[in-house]
């Protein structure tokens, strides 16, 4: 039996694609191995949002051959969907689309056993849904509901990477979450490239699917949570529904990019600063101490100072709790590549380094309004864990891996990230 290697870069969906795929190589015998370590096959997944990304996956590969030279190495992903000749440039054995994974464990075994010809064609006939999930630290396991995105977002190649927005049924998810309770599981995310679009093309509302998994699933399952959401799909009867049934976290992430009007439209989002902020705020209505992540791009062609600083200041009169910052990237194919105005790197590095240093206080002051409060911890490892509004805490009292605790945040908890303020 061979000695299978993964690594992941990028999105949570592609972490829940590898452990999917992972498992069906071990179910046919297999071992899996680290990715440092002698390997037969080297299977890396792979990122294209940035050129950094890309970057990395040509590092990956060039230390996978100086260490295994005999080895086959696989790659997929989205870089491996938009640019395969770059890829096959590095003398891997096969390179696999997104829209050929369902098939990849297939092809794994053919090259295995020298058996090329069940290879997946290529171009593939049509994109699937292909159902997966994975566990992290044996506690949590993010669920994959949705696929794909009808958007057309002028910075983004995901579309082409990842195809039309589509669904898994509800039934079929609500098997798989009764699959990863049974595994021991106590948190669920559920995760999608557009989470928000779920439905298609099954005319079921995401609503729908939330209502399914609360009446159906077991008290086992602690907490359920949603990962980022467009804010023009967080619909108000989503958060009353969330508001209701208490196993649901207080946690949202919300993509905002700009919070400039005029680069929300270069950037062709489908909502304005306005939205944005009308969700927040029901958001925090209905949640005071919620955890909200934000989203946002600093350097976008023609984003002035001025420009800049009116998002700096929009996200610090926000009641939001952390930001993911990235510098504009050129993504090849896109309109945006096409606009004129590009901001010299060294300024959207900078640009970059003032957001997050506001994420960082923004955390540090959530964390500060949570003192006093009681709050859900689900231990990770014995002494830390995540409140259900996102927060990274050690506790006072250790206990097991998966245990759901009730603490006081500033006596029995303290934040991990930032034991010390900014």
């Amino acid at each position: 039996m061979a000695r299978i290697a993964f690594h992941t870069l990028g999105c949570k969906l592609n972490f829940s694609e590898t452990a999917t795929l992972a498992r069906q190589l071990v179910e046919a015998g297999h071992t899996l191995t680290d990715w440092e370590a002698p390997a037969d096959v080297y299977v890396l997944n792979t990122c294209t949002v940035t050129h950094q990304a890309e970057r990395k996956a040509h590092k990956l590969l060039r230390q996978v051959h100086r260490r295994a030279p005999r080895a086959h190495i696989v790659v997929t992903g989205c870089y491996a969907q938009l640019r395969p000749t770059e890829l096959q440039k590095e003398g891997v054995t096969l390179v696999a689309s997104n829209a050929e994974k369902p098939s990849l464990a297939a092809a794994i075994l053919a090259l295995l056993q020298e058996r090329t010809e069940t290879l997946p064609p290529s171009p593939p006939p049509r994109w699937e849904f292909w159902p997966s999930s994975s566990g992290e630290g044996r506690t949590r396991a993010f669920l994959k509901v949705q696929d794909g995105c009808d958007y057309k977002c002028s910075f983004c190649t995901i579309p082409q990477a990842r195809g039309p927005s589509r669904s898994a049924p509800p039934e079929a998810v609500l098997s798989e979450a009764l699959r990863l309770a049974a595994e021991g599981f106590s948190e669920i995310v559920l995760t999608g490239i557009n989470l928000g679009d779920y439905g298609k093309p099954h005319g079921i509302s995401f609503l729908t699917l939330l209502q399914t998994l609360e009446k159906n699933l077991p008290s086992s399952i602690q907490r359920l949570r949603l990962s980022s959401i467009e804010p023009n799909l967080l619909s108000d009867d989503i958060l009353d529904f969330i508001a209701e049934h208490p196993r649901w976290a207080p946690h949202f992430h919300l993509p905002l990019q700009s919070g400039s009007d005029r680069l929300l439209r270069l950037m062709r989002r489908r909502y304005q600063r306005k939205l944005y902020e009308n969700r927040i705020r029901a958001i925090h209505e209905r949640f005071p101490l919620a955890g909200i992540g934000v989203d946002v791009i600093v350097g976008f062609p023609g984003e002035s100072l001025h420009e800049f600083e009116e998002t700096r200041r929009f996200l610090a009169d926000l009641p939001v709790s952390y930001l993911h910052v990235f510098p504009y990237s050129e993504r090849p194919g896109t309109p945006a590549v096409h606009l004129p105005e590009s901001v010299p790197w060294p300024e959207r590095l900078l640009r970059s380094e003032i957001l997050r240093e506001l994420s960082r206080k923004k955390k540090w002051a959530l964390a500060e309004k949570c003192r006093g409060h009681l709050v859900t911890v689900l231990l990770e490892t014995p002494a830390e864990g995540l409140t259900e509004n996102y927060l990274r805490v050690q506790v006072s009292v250790p206990s097991r891996p998966g245990t759901l605790l009730r603490v006081e945040m500033g006596t029995e908890a303290a934040l991990v990230e930032e034991i010390s303020p900014p």
